[in-house]
């Protein structure tokens, strides 16, 4: 596959953990590769200090503007840290998924100089990002790859996403449950076919 020459050298299993300065979710995803939710100033800073250059943003121009929702401008925070910023909006009525926004990611990772951050808000639409990246990149098997973007934060059922929240069938004072969330999408996805 591309990988070799690309140096993107994707894990098998995403290393996941808790960190502070990142909303809900954070892992390292390939040497160098991090993916998570909305970083804060905080987390821009972590990110520097261990080797990132490039900060790649899927959230849409309308998320980033709000400042109630991202309390400072991105762009600029990441330029005054000397990393590079780039922008690949995604999940808007002018920003759909498509094969262009995977070819600028794949472009975006593998010219970097350093490490990379790609975030959106909690990370799922880049863990669904990563994960079609596997496949047209690194000949990752499509359940494989899916396999992958569900140890991260791929998982959450449109039903959650309706009301704006996780949910879990145990009920929200507990962390979401994986192996539920897995048999309720299976299930779904058997009774479409």
């Amino acid at each position: 596959g591309v990988s070799a020459a690309s140096g993107v050298v994707p894990f098998q299993q995403p290393a996941l953990r808790q960190t502070e300065g990142f909303q809900d979710f954070f892992a390292e995803v390939a040497e160098g590769v991090y993916v998570a939710g909305q970083p804060s100033e905080a987390g821009l800073d972590y990110l520097k200090d261990r080797g990132v250059t490039r900060v790649i943003n899927l959230r849409t121009h309308a998320e980033m503007d709000n400042r109630a929702i991202v309390p400072f401008d991105e762009a600029s925070a990441v330029a005054e840290r000397d990393m590079e910023y780039v922008h690949i909006p995604l999940g808007g009525p002018d920003t759909l998924y498509s094969p262009q926004a995977l070819q600028e990611f794949a472009a975006a990772v593998e010219s970097a100089d350093g490490g990379v951050l790609l975030h959106c808000t909690v990370a799922w639409r880049a863990s669904h990002l990563w994960a079609a990246y596997l496949v047209a990149h690194h000949d990752v098997s499509v359940p494989q790859a899916v396999a992958v973007g569900k140890a991260m934060n791929m998982g959450g059922f449109p039903f959650a996403e309706f009301l704006g929240r996780t949910v879990t069938l145990e009920g929200d004072k507990t962390p979401r449950s994986k192996e539920t969330e897995m048999a309720v999408e299976v299930e779904g996805e058997a009774e479409q076919r």
